[in-house]
């Protein structure tokens, strides 16, 4: 264990150690999905019926559980009927690893089984707008209000308390209120991600703003810096590094709430297609659409994190992060 821990710190020394482990972070658990899909002895607990034999009720293609199977081979021995034949398969809701794969394909070129329904692209589209437009407007009023809140004690005190207070209830909570308010398409969703991101954002961006180096606070002041200049000159470009690695976390948690804001009001986006995909029991399509969120999730972070590296290059954290 001793070695395997000293291999480890020293591949992370390396200059492409750290990409080698990120590599192997993903490459580990699609082995052991393949073991579990491709390997009978690892955990197959369904027959996948290829004759039905004596059987009466099985058929070509059917999933039966591996002591229905059994039992029924028992019976049809004692009976001297044919005997059915199986072979070990995984439930229906776990599809393999390139059945998943030709349904990422599938979904960008084949029309939608049910008529009138959206493309796998046209729902994603729709669900980028709603996480965009909910983030959006929670970092244009959230973000100014957690600076001042950091900045200036008295607005702290007087606005933090409610918002700790609110930010523990939940946001979907507010769903029915949101359609009542402001009717049944976009605007609840957007409006679920907004309170899911706003008062987090507040309290982030103030603890972030309170950081700040007082002395460099306190030299503006001798120099005569107040009110918004404050704001403005010292204080968000001092902050200004770690506001936008607060605002890259924040964006991953607007994503959470993405499923449970689609299901308020009328179904849509990428959530109406995994509802609509699981009706049918297409999970290998669920399970497309579900890995095509964390591409887009974690591929728009990757490319937040170099940009952040690019214009804040002076930076050390963002060197790390």
């Amino acid at each position: 264990m001793r070695t395997f821990f000293k291999q480890s710190v020293h591949l992370l020394q390396q200059p492409h150690g750290r990409k080698v482990l990120t590599i192997a972070s993903f490459v580990l658990p699609i082995l052991l999905w393949c073991a579990v899909s491709y390997l009978p002895f690892v955990w197959h607990p369904k027959v996948l019926v290829e004759e039905a034999g004596g059987v009466d009720y099985f058929a070509p293609g059917m999933l039966v559980d591996r002591e229905e199977f059994a039992t029924q081979v028992e019976a049809m021995q004692s009976g001297h009927l044919a005997l059915p034949v199986g072979t070990p398969a995984n439930p229906i809701y776990l599809p393999a690893p390139h059945e998943v794969a030709k349904a990422l394909y599938t979904g960008f070129t084949t029309p939608p089984a049910q008529r009138g329904a959206p493309w796998l692209h046209e729902s994603l589209w729709h669900s980028i707008k709603i996480i965009f437009w909910g983030f959006f407007l929670s970092s244009l009023v959230g973000v100014p209000l957690g600076i001042l809140a950091g900045t200036y004690t008295l607005f702290g005190r007087l606005s933090e308390p409610f918002i700790e207070f609110f930010r523990y209830l939940p946001a979907p909570a507010f769903g029915a209120l949101a359609v009542a308010v402001l009717g049944i398409y976009d605007g609840p969703k957007i409006a679920i991600i907004f309170i899911g991101t706003f008062f987090q954002q507040v309290l982030i961006v103030a603890n972030t703003t309170r950081k700040l180096d007082k002395t460099i606070i306190e030299a503006a002041r001798t120099l005569g810096t107040k009110g918004v200049q404050l704001i403005t000159k010292v204080m968000l470009p001092g902050i200004l590094p770690d506001l936008y690695r607060d605002l890259r976390i924040l964006l991953g948690w607007a994503w959470t709430y993405l499923i449970v804001a689609e299901l308020i009001g009328t179904s849509s986006g990428i959530t109406f297609f995994i509802t609509q995909q699981a009706r049918y029991q297409h999970f290998e399509n669920v399970y497309a659409a579900i890995i095509i969120i964390g591409v887009i999730g974690f591929g728009s972070d990757l490319l937040l994190e170099k940009l952040g590296r690019k214009f804040f290059a002076w930076d050390q954290n963002q060197k790390r992060a």
